[in-house]
C-alpha cells in the first residue's frame, strides 16, 4: 500500500506518522534500505510539519491587530 502524499496530510496526521517512523527507526528492525526510506520520509514529513507551524504563526500574526509578535508563555516541548 502506499502512503499518502505528504502534501495531503494534516499537521497532526505528519505528524503521528513521523513519530511512528521515529519509534520503528530506534527499534532497529529493517534493512539498511527499509531505514534509509523511513528516514527519508520522516525527514520531509518533518519539513512539512515545520511548513505548516510557520503557516499558523503567520496567520496568528494576520490575526493580531498590529502584527507585532508576541512572547510565548505556553509549554516548550512541542517545537524545538
Amino acid at each position: 500500500m502506499t502512503p499518502p502524499s505528504i502534501s495531503d496530510l494534516t499537521f497532526e496526521q505528519a505528524l503521528a506518522e513521523l513519530q511512528s517512523i521515529v519509534q520503528e527507526l530506534e527499534s532497529g528492525d529493517g534493512s539498511l534500505d527499509e531505514s534509509l526510506a523511513r528516514y527519508e520520509r520522516g525527514m520531509i514529513l518533518a519539513q512539512r510539519c515545520n511548513d505548516l507551524l510557520d503557516k499558523a504563526e503567520l496567520r496568528v500574526r494576520e490575526l493580531r491587530p498590529t502584527g507585532e509578535e508576541v512572547d510565548f508563555s505556553g509549554p516548550l516541548n512541542s517545537r524545538a
